[in-house]
């Protein structure tokens, strides 16, 4: 077996022989003691006699033994004194016994001291022992991969732990120089993606100290040192604080580093030293790599999880509505809005616009509406965006009322509406026969500083034909002719149409047909429709069956609503032949 002392100035490595297989501990034959840092060792004499050791660990066949030695005199008889060993740094198979005593044998150790021989750094091949690594402050210990699964498979892991509680491998018989770690039970079977974060062997055992490194290496950015040290203080049975913990799974995140995110993550749950921040964190993470289904999932656990704790907070649920509101799933977003409220969080001002922005994407606009509804009652003042949003859906849901508050609203406070909500409310009071406000609102457009388009001028020509005000349709058609002549489209057209058919005007129905047409826009058989409706109105039958032939010509199919237009005019003039041709 090898039996390994470590002490304020000595360290002692040594293979040793038991008789009688191993069954009688209280013997060794043969032990070696060496000078180590800054230990006073001279050539023909070891000063054992002013030396005292803290540690000694004896292996052999899967069994370990922890023990402190203390040394009373020069004689090198030792007194040893039971240390319990954590059980998280044990591996399978390895047993640890409580008590146990080794007693050296005088004389062996007398003609040892009396030698002067340095035997210290060999081992019993002969080989050359290396002298425990030291870097900066910290004992650093380099795993072995596929040793160390070896190890863990077949219960061989066995540790060292000093007298404050550190930790350092135990070598294994002559093969010294590949030095061993175990695993944490937390990361047994989910190893670091980051080249297999090693273990520090930790002089400093403050954990606000340690928390506070691993603030520092997180915020630079330096992954592994802060991996490593948070796996160290792990091993340690030390725990890092929350902003700690916070700071390094936001690094992780932020580096895309997700695996390491999640084990981080998991950690903090286990310790119960998770906040919302990190669950934000690891749901957006968990959205953005497997999905949002994945998140949700994710999410009612975190939440079943965390009723207990009371550790959620409401920016936890702006997280998981803004992930639903990318995937347009209003129907997830307003069962986490309304598990919102039956858990006592009062949405924000970011919850609210969420909710309304999402549910006006997605065609709810009376969920919309009351989401703005709820965020007035609340006393949280809207955004712009979230304004311009809530005009919007009270315009599809004719809600005239509210959308005029909203309008007046953001004059009042010096904010400036944008053309889609001002084209909105004008269409809305167009629809609702407000003529007045309607112009009222394009006038408030324009001294903004908008330049009207298209959807403009329809809601405003709509409004006109809805009031029955057919001349002023024509009017301001002529108007936009003259002076926005590239804005015109067919829906304008059709419109102006519409308003001929009514006045009977079908000589201006025919220039406008005619003017489309050279303007290469598409004339549809509607449009076409409307002239022969105009011809119908005005009793001109015979220009009617004019328009039709020409519609015919252009390839332009008539439909039903064709047909009976000309069957009308003709009977009424009598053209009795037309009708038997048409029917």
């Amino acid at each position: 077996m090898l039996v390994t002392t470590k002490g304020h100035g000595l360290a002692c490595q040594k293979g040793v022989y038991l008789p009688n297989n191993g069954k009688d501990r209280n013997y060794c034959r043969s032990y070696c003691c060496g000078g180590y840092g800054g230990s006073a060792m001279k050539t023909r004499r070891i000063h054992v006699g002013t030396c005292e050791l803290n540690v000694v660990s004896v292996s052999m066949k899967g069994l370990t033994w922890f023990g402190c030695v203390r040394l009373k005199k020069p004689q090198m008889s030792l007194q040893f004194v039971s240390v319990t060993m954590r059980n998280s740094l044990i591996g399978s198979g390895v047993v640890a016994c409580n008590e146990s005593e080794l007693v050296s044998e005088d004389n062996r150790q007398n003609e040892l001291v009396r030698r002067g021989i340095d035997q210290f750094d060999m081992d019993p091949l002969g080989q050359k022992l290396p002298p425990w690594g030291i870097v900066s402050d910290n004992y650093e210990l380099v795993s072995n991969e596929k040793e160390e699964q070896d190890l863990v498979e077949s219960g061989q892991d066995q540790f060292d732990m000093d007298s404050r509680g550190q930790t350092f491998p135990l070598q294994q018989g002559s093969d010294i120089n590949n030095e061993k770690i175990v695993q944490s039970p937390s990361l047994l079977n989910n190893r670091v993606t980051v080249n297999e974060s090693r273990v520090l062997f930790l002089e400093e055992t403050d954990e606000n100290e340690l928390s506070r490194r691993i603030l520092m290496l997180s915020r630079s950015n330096k992954i592994r040192s802060a991996l490593e040290l948070l796996r160290s203080m792990e091993f340690s049975g030390l725990q890092p604080n929350i902003h700690a913990c916070n700071s390094l799974l936001s690094c992780l995140v932020r580096h895309e580093l997700h695996e390491d995110a999640l084990r981080v993550f998991e950690f903090m749950k286990k310790n119960e030293i998770t906040t919302g921040h990190a669950y934000s964190l690891i749901l957006k993470t968990v959205a953005g790599t497997k999905g949002c289904d994945s998140a949700l999932d994710m999410f009612v656990e975190l939440e079943a999880f965390s009723r207990e704790r009371k550790d959620f907070d409401v920016i936890v649920y702006n997280t998981m509505i803004s992930v639903c509101g990318k995937e347009k799933n209003w129907v997830e977003t307003e069962r986490i809005w309304r598990s919102m409220k039956e858990n006592d969080y009062h949405g924000t001002q970011v919850t609210y616009s969420l909710l309304v922005s999402i549910f006006v994407r997605c065609g709810r606009n009376e969920l919309a509406i009351e989401a703005y509804s709820e965020m007035v009652q609340n006393g949280l003042k809207p955004r712009e965006d979230t304004m311009h949003a809530a005009i919007g859906a009270c315009s599809k849901k004719g809600n005239r009322d509210l959308a005029l508050n909203i309008f007046q609203n953001m004059l009042d406070h010096g904010l400036k509406p944008n053309l889609i909500a001002c084209n909105a409310l004008i269409n809305l009071l167009g629809k609702a026969g407000e003529i007045k406000l309607a112009f009222k609102v394009f006038k408030i457009l324009k001294s903004l500083g908008h330049t009207p388009d298209e959807y403009t001028w329809n809601a405003l020509l709509s409004g006109l034909y809805r009031a029955k005000q057919h001349v002023y349709v024509l009017q301001l058609f002529e108007r936009i002719k003259r002076e926005q002549k590239s804005q015109l489209n067919e829906h304008l057209y059709i419109t102006a149409l519409m308003s001929c058919q009514k006045l009977g005007l079908w000589d201006r129905a025919l220039q406008l047909v005619w003017q489309v047409e050279a303007s290469g826009l598409s004339v549809s058989t509607a449009s076409y429709n409307l002239v022969i409706g105009a011809c119908e109105v005005a009793k001109k039958p015979k220009v009617a069956l004019e328009v039709y032939e020409h519609m015919v010509h252009r390839k332009c199919p008539p439909n039903t609503f064709t047909y009976l237009s000309l069957i009308r005019s003709c009977i009424w003039a009598s053209l009795w032949d037309e009708v038997e041709e048409i029917l």
